[in-house]
């Protein structure tokens, strides 16, 4: 478990407790996996856009606009 002993980590567990309490503890837990849950959704949802919107005629030829602009 790291340089500290298994003895270190409950005593920190047990501070920690003490100073937030388990209902705070608690209500942070399911805020950061209620968070982590929507970006995963919000990840999930730009990957298949991202494939279908790709237009990589468009793109090729905005590319071939700017190196000939910059050839001149």
């Amino acid at each position: 478990m790291g340089a500290f002993s298994i003895w270190h980590w409950l005593i920190v567990l047990l501070v920690v407790v003490l100073i937030f309490g388990t209902k705070k503890l608690r209500n942070i837990g399911s805020d950061v996996g209620g968070a982590v849950k929507s970006f995963r959704d919000a990840v999930k949802e730009e990957q298949p856009s991202a494939k279908v919107e790709g237009d990589s005629t468009k793109a090729d030829a905005v590319e071939g606009e700017v190196t000939n602009k910059t050839r001149q």
